[in-house]
């Protein structure tokens, strides 16, 4: 059976003054799936998640959450939506059992009543309850805070950042508890500026400057990729990004770890043939010991690509406003 959308938005567009924060947004995220939001701060993530969120106004489009407008159904939408913000929002001075109370009493249930669905999460930290909740870490604070997102049995949960400042144990263990959360039924919506978490949801948007870039499977994101991609190495990095960027076939370089992610412009031409002739270039050089071999293009490759791509257009949309 298709199940309607759990979300839905239609050209959102949110400012500050000057600043655009959300431009023509437009989106679905299906029920029962994780759905993440990757990209950089400033991107434009947490204003889209406060509006879903019934917490701000969009200035122009629409958007449905559970089958509810954010902006008329804003008190039946308030109680069956979950929201962890990115910034600690708990109650430093109450302790943990104190807090996870305090929120069960706002929508009139309690711990006990929820025991089944907080359980896997709040298990973890209940050996600390009466810790006050300023003196837990960072991953445990989230924990607590996520217990508190749920204790209510919400339709729908939205995670803003929620491993920003924790701990790659506590980010793995958060996300596993997310896809236990999620095998049981619950959409989640989640953002991010770790690539590497991209791999954990469903599907991902990419995100940059107010505007989504791509929507997709994360493996999918990669298989896009439109030029062919090379990681390239050799001992003296410096010189090599140098003369690897001065390539007459160059798209992009940029480093990835120990190597470079070079493209090459040329999408017709063998991979053979584009390793021969780097080598070659490089060796003319008087660089030794290169290494150049294909890729497939990642999470990462894709959004630097589609970020350039859309700065390109936006230049030359600039240009083309300024000689009208």
């Amino acid at each position: 059976m298709n199940l309607p959308p759990a979300v839905t938005v239609d050209a959102v567009t949110k400012r500050f003054g000057a600043v655009t924060a959300l431009e023509s947004v437009s989106f679905e995220v299906s029920a029962g799936e994780i759905f993440g939001f990757i990209g950089p701060d400033g991107a434009g993530k947490t204003t889209l998640f406060r509006i879903l969120s019934t917490l701000m106004l969009p200035d122009t489009g629409s958007a449905r959450v559970l089958g509810h407008d954010v902006v008329r159904e804003i008190w039946t939408l308030r109680a069956r939506i979950g929201y962890m913000p990115g910034k600690f929002s708990l109650y430093s001075d109450l302790t943990v059992e104190e807090n996870l109370r305090f929120f069960a009493s706002v929508f009139g249930t309690t711990i006990e009543a929820q025991a089944d669905l907080i359980a896997p999460i709040y298990g973890q930290i209940a050996p600390f309850k009466d810790r006050r909740a300023g003196s837990l870490s960072g991953g445990m604070n989230q924990k607590l805070a996520l217990s508190c997102a749920l204790v209510h049995r919400p339709g729908i949960l939205f995670l803003d950042e929620p491993t920003t400042g924790v701990d790659a144990v506590s980010r793995r263990e958060l996300w596993d508890l997310l896809g236990r959360l999620r095998d049981d039924g619950l959409t989640i919506v989640a953002s991010t500026p770790y690539m590497d978490e991209a791999d954990r949801c469903d599907r991902i948007a990419l995100v940059q400057k107010g505007r989504i870039l791509q929507i997709d499977r994360p493996g999918a994101i990669g298989d896009r990729y439109p030029l062919p991609l090379f990681a390239v190495s050799g001992r003296e990095r410096q010189a090599l990004t140098v003369a690897v960027r001065r390539f007459p076939h160059t798209a992009s370089v940029f480093p990835f770890g120990a190597e470079l992610h070079y493209t090459d412009a040329r999408a017709g031409v063998a991979s053979t043939v584009i390793e021969s002739e780097l080598i070659a270039y490089l060796a003319n050089a008087g660089l030794s010991d290169i290494r150049v071999t294909p890729i497939r293009a990642g999470i990462e490759d894709a959004f630097i690509n589609l970020m350039s791509s859309a700065e390109d257009e936006e230049q030359l949309a600039t240009a083309v406003s300024g000689e009208s």
